[in-house]
């Protein structure tokens, strides 16, 4: 496994990190999560990501119960505040009672007694951003808090963010965003920024939901148990779906095998080849799967190979900045 910086900051994260949105707490039960969460450390896995509102808390619960035991300083816990939590009028979104109970009862679910990385999960436009970055602080100088972060956030949103943050002189280091082969709405505007701010990139989904494994065949059902076939995950999936789209990715694989590397470890290693990346966070299922795609880290991709991935995709790429920090739209409201 590589270690990398995570942007300017003194944190090294695992370059590939596991993530349990999704998984913990709803796909899996406890024993299965467990078993996952042993498999990522075996594969040198270090840091892993999670949030109050996946599996209702579940997840965070389930998380911190397979690491108990694990060197507390030997690893790093990221997790995100804003979705709702509950059906109360502050059970979500930045304001100041909203981020310090969260984070109480986040600290509670994982069993520890500070966060390495707490993000914003996405930005909320309803409440100052004053408001927002001093109540991160306070968790900051309580100890609670190591770093802070936000997720989807735009360009103009993290500069105001980062700006806030030297004033109150606390660590605002990193940005979680979608990112993979087949989603670059961060390229333009996101990632020059986030350099120029020295913000670490944290990238969700780089598998884009599973479908750049080459598991989705066009034409064909989806395998039985994948995320394609479940009520939420689906939804996201859904705009992979296309017989042409599905038709282009199954053109990656001579691509893969001419590196060396499955398809799943190509599409990992792509996102972990842009120089803001620092970490790529998959989840998994089942062990055997973080084997596999904790490997992409070691996998190297020269520019004729990227060359031909982008030949491949080109056309079916989104880059629409517009859509940072709309990744789907599909959050259902609490209930």
């Amino acid at each position: 496994m590589e270690y990398r910086q995570l942007g300017r900051s003194g944190l090294r994260v695992s370059a590939v990190a596991y993530g349990n949105w999704v998984t913990h707490g709803s796909q899996l039960d406890d024993d299965a999560a467990a078993a996952c969460v042993a498999a990522a450390l075996d594969a040198g896995i270090t840091t892993f990501d999670t949030a109050d509102r996946y599996a209702q808390g579940r997840a965070e619960e389930a998380l911190g119960k397979a690491l108990r035991g694990v060197r507390r300083s030997s690893i790093e816990l990221c997790t995100k505040v804003y979705l709702p939590v509950g059906p109360g009028a502050n059970d979500s979104g930045l304001s100041r009672k909203h981020i310090t109970e969260g984070c109480h009862a986040s600290l509670s679910r994982l069993g520890t007694d500070y966060i390495d990385l707490y993000q914003a999960h996405r930005y909320d436009d309803t409440v100052p951003l004053e408001e927002t970055m001093t109540a991160f602080a306070d968790l900051v100088r309580q100890g609670k808090v190591l770093y802070v972060g936000a997720s989807e956030w735009t360009a103009p949103q993290l500069r105001a963010g980062q700006r806030l943050a030297a004033d109150l002189h606390i660590p605002f280091i990193a940005n979680q965003p979608q990112y993979s082969m087949l989603w670059r709405v961060v390229e333009a505007e996101v990632l020059p920024v986030s350099a120029e701010l020295g913000l670490g990139q944290l990238a969700w989904a780089p598998l884009a939901m599973g479908v750049l494994t080459g598991k989705y065949e066009p034409g064909q059902r989806p395998p039985a148990g994948s995320r394609a076939t479940d009520g939420f995950g689906g939804s996201f999936i859904a705009r992979y779906s296309s017989d042409l789209l599905l038709s282009r990715v199954r053109q990656l694989r001579p691509i893969a095998e001419s590196a060396g590397c499955t398809m799943a470890q190509l599409a990992v290693a792509w996102v972990l080849h842009r120089s803001t990346v620092a970490s790529a966070i998959v989840g998994a299922s089942r062990p055997e799967q973080l084997a596999e795609t904790a490997a992409a880290a070691t996998v190297q991709l020269d520019d004729d190979l990227m060359a031909q991935i982008d030949a491949v995709l080109d056309e079916l790429v989104e880059r629409d900045p517009a859509k940072t920090a709309r990744p789907n739209d599909v959050m259902p409201a609490w209930r």
